[in-house]
């Protein structure tokens, strides 16, 4: 299994990793690991998939009119609609 090397890791990351390692009764090793599987396994979306997914939310919001100063006068003076 290869070996990942960390170099200039600030002391306050580390022993803050030393103290959930604890909590959790694992290595140091073992929490890194642990808490490096755990951010890689949440998959964001790419570039493309977030402009869909605008355009998608633009869509549905299309025949809304947009709120401008007299809304929010009105709405400030009498509350909601």
């Amino acid at each position: 299994m290869p070996t990942l090397t960390l170099k200039n890791v600030p002391e306050e990351l580390v022993a803050r990793l030393k103290q959930e390692a604890a909590q959790n009764r694992r290595s140091l090793n073992q929490e890194t690991l642990a808490r490096l599987e755990q951010s890689l396994a949440v998959r964001w979306p790419s570039g493309t998939e977030k402009v869909e997914l605008i355009r998608r939310i633009q869509a549905r919001f299309a025949d809304v009119e947009p709120i401008d100063e007299t809304f929010l006068r009105h709405a400030k003076a009498h509350g909601r609609p």
